[in-house]
């Protein structure tokens, strides 16, 4: 915490900026009445902060709806979102697949070619990588979810953002505890905040939780330890600062994936080599960020810094055989990461024309220095322990962007948005270990690109809006695809070319009262995909597809039928596509590429269709039943389109009920997953190198969990059971 604190004071001290989330509370303005949270930086902050109509597909989903939710997996708030595929891999090792619209569907960890934020802290690197691991779940007030031609605005990797908020700090005093349990998984978090100032203009937020795992499949037991406090206060001239720190703790065993025949006969099965080599992985990550913002008449200002250290220590299953190339990265990887950065933004509000017009401006900086180590993962005949260093280099990448956007009203029914950003980001790798057969590896690249996007917003009546937009979007390599090459030879991975995509979009939103409806049709085309080139024992190495394109369908609707029942929906066709053909390699090493991929496979790790819906019932006050269903097409899980998991469709059933012991506020609820006991695949792992692309789902399972609410006065109804509306906003 000593490192974090001191480049929190140097970077508050530089002049270095960017176009993160603006607000200081991080917490979404949620009214009854459906108001959009307005939070995320760039095109849903410009002009009129308390309007939320921007020309982009844009949704919120706010966690407390989610019904009889034990929240361990951060997948069942995101697939509420239409666009959105967010896939529970039964492996903590691996996270959360994340896709948008088809973007990140190659990624075989973490979150790539989407950037994702928590609490304003950006969780993307400046290559492009981020992850989800540390969301404070129980904490969380919801996340919003941008897609399309926009999101580019955004920068490097940006084909989507997903901004996480926690809930702001209570007005009183209060401790909630809530703990859920199942067969595979036990969750234990709580829950304290209040004010911190006599005056009443300052809160503090402390959460804490922990999961433990035996895991559905064998050898995928884990532990995730996750903590976070949040101090948030006014000063008398009206700015708000707020301070976020936070902590996670990760041990997880690595089942691997299976192939088809393994994955049906025996889903809980762990692969041959995840058995013998104890594949696992070890993740320590803490982190702060200090927001400071000031609205005045006509200009509002924003600054922020953050710091953090990731270390990562993963235990990876490749045969010895296969280091004994000299240059071989080994089998076990030690990554040490120090990363941090720095934003400033100003919106100018002004009139144009008697109309009024918003102009901002803001400046990004953000920096990501690691030390990567590899070693052996053998030691004589014994397997899964460290041997010999195979590996040692030093890694950063930098990103400097400056961003401009203007929005103008020009007419009661019209609204304008014209943005641009400029990037430019650095690679640097320093190889400090050399042997014979393996020479220096040291090696430097840079990026720099143009990202510019419009879009117009229609409003024939009131609650209803139509938009079209358009933009173009830049994603390079990130270090870690540039970190091993398809041919086996040491060095820098030179040859991958960034990939450059543009993409329109049209789409509708009529809101009336609680009920909300959206559709929209969306087309991105990409030259220079980077795609799976092999992807063997953990280790994935990348290369150029031709072009891509991606267009499809999104709807959504939900609403109160009757007085007693609700509904809420979300489908999305999407038709994911290599327009033109390619060469790629089965396994490396591979000095030429021996795969040919046809024009008009389809992208691995997207499916054609896939939706998901609720219907809930509310008999009395503080009782509520629920069935939702949820599924999708098939899932193709390589580039020639050889292998797929098989489509499904599944259903779970849950009960709640909240009431009051006294003064005190107590919720139980039960949930049934997969209903039916469906066989099914719930994540691919793209082009693995040995077939194993299979991650299986668990059958039937109940999980039962309780919250009780502690405060030092009588506490208003916490439990959204029976008074908020399923979202759809």
């Amino acid at each position: 915490m000593r490192r974090i604190a001191l480049a929190l004071a140097g970077m508050c001290l530089a002049a270095a900026p960017a176009a993160g989330a603006q607000e200081a509370s991080g917490s979404p303005t949620n009214g009854a009445a459906g108001t959009h949270p307005a939070t995320l930086p760039s095109v849903v902050v410009v002009g009129d902060p308390a309007d939320p109509s921007v020309p982009a597909s844009l949704d919120w989903r706010d966690a407390d709806d989610v019904p009889a939710w034990p929240r361990t997996r951060v997948s069942d708030l995101l697939r509420r979102i239409p666009g959105v595929a967010a896939r529970d891999r039964q492996n903590l090792a691996q996270d959360v697949q994340l896709t948008i619209r088809g973007i990140g569907a190659r990624t075989t960890f973490g979150v790539r070619g989407l950037r994702i934020y928590v609490d304003g802290i950006p969780a993307t690197m400046p290559d492009g990588q981020g992850q989800l691991s540390h969301v404070p779940l129980s904490a969380l007030a919801g996340v919003e979810v941008l897609r399309g031609p926009f999101s580019a605005l955004y920068g490097n990797a940006a084909g989507g953002v997903a901004r996480f908020s926690t809930k702001p700090p209570a007005e009183r005093p209060e401790a909630i505890l809530s703990a859920s349990g199942g067969a595979a998984a036990r969750d234990l978090a709580l829950d304290a905040s209040g004010p911190w100032r006599a005056a009443g203009n300052g809160g503090y937020r402390l959460d804490a939780e922990r999961l433990d795992a035996d895991g559905f499949r064998r050898h995928s037991r884990a532990r995730r330890d996750v903590a976070q406090g949040r101090l948030a206060w006014e000063t008398a001239d009206g700015t708000a600062v707020a301070l976020t720190a936070n902590r996670l703790a990760l041990r997880a065993d690595d089942p691997q994936g299976l192939d088809l025949a393994q994955a049906l006969a025996d889903p809980r099965a762990a692969s041959a080599g995840a058995l013998a080599f104890d594949t696992r992985k070890t993740v320590r990550q803490s982190q702060a960020g200090l927001r400071v913002s000031r609205e005045a008449a006509n200009v509002a200002w924003a600054l922020g810094a953050y710091a953090g250290n990731r270390g990562t220590w993963q235990m990876l299953s490749i045969p010895a055989q296969a280091q004994a190339a000299p240059g071989s990265g080994g089998g076990v990887v030690d990554l040490d990461r120090g990363y941090g950065g720095a934003d400033a933004r100003a919106t100018w509000s002004v009139t144009a024309g008697g109309h009024p017009l918003a102009f901002a401006v803001s400046l990004e900086w953000q920096r990501s220095a690691e030390r990567r180590r590899g070693y052996e993962n053998f030691a004589g005949d014994r397997l899964g322990v460290v041997g010999a260093l195979r590996r040692d280099q030093r890694d950063a990448s930098t990103s400097r962007d400056v961003f401009a956007e203007l929005h103008w009203r020009f007419h009661p029914r019209w609204r304008a948005t014209l943005g641009v950003r400029r990037s430019r980001v650095d690679f640097a790798s320093r190889d400090a270990y050399i042997a014979a057969g393996n020479p220096d590896d040291s090696g430097a690249l840079s990026y720099a690109f143009t990202t510019p996007a419009a879009g117009l917003l229609f409003m024939p009546a009131a609650g209803v809006e139509a938009y079209v937009d358009a933009g173009r979007g830049y994603e390079t390599p990130s270090a870690s695809e540039l970190a091993y090459r398809p041919d086996g030879a040491s060095g820098l991975n030179i040859d991958l070319r960034p990939a450059r995509t543009r993409s329109v979009e049209a789409g509708l939103r009529v809101r009336r009262g609680d009920r909300r409806a959206g559709v929209a049709v969306f087309d991105a085309r990409t030259r220079d995909e980077l795609a799976v080139a092999s992807n063997q024992g953990g280790r994935s190495t990348y290369a150029n597809a031709a072009r891509t394109r991606r267009s499809g369908l999104e709807l959504s609707a939900s609403g109160p039928l009757g007085a007693r029942w609700r509904y809420a929906l979300a489908w999305t066709a999407l038709d994911a596509r290599n327009t033109t053909g390619f060469a790629t390699c089965r396994a490396p090493p591979c000095a030429t590429p021996d795969t040919r991929v046809e024009a008009g496979t389809r992208i691995p790790g997207t499916s054609a269709r896939s939706g998901w819906m609720e219907l809930r019932w509310m008999p009395r006050e503080g009782l509520g039943v629920f069935v939702a269903a949820q599924g999708n097409s098939r899932t193709w899980a390589d580039d020639r389109n050889t292998a797929y998991a098989p489509g499904f469709v599944t259903f779970d059933a849950g009960i709640e009920r909240d009431w009051r012991t006294g003064a005190v506020p107590v919720a139980l609820f039960a949930r049934v997953e997969n209903l039916f006991d469906r066989r099914t695949i719930g994540s691919v792992i793209v082009n693995e190198g040995a077939g194993r692309y299979f991650e299986p789902a668990p059958g039937r399972g109940v999980v039962v969990g309780m919250r009780i609410a502690l405060s030092s006065v009588a506490a208003p109804r916490w439990s959204s059971t029976a008074t908020s509306p399923i979202p759809g906003r």
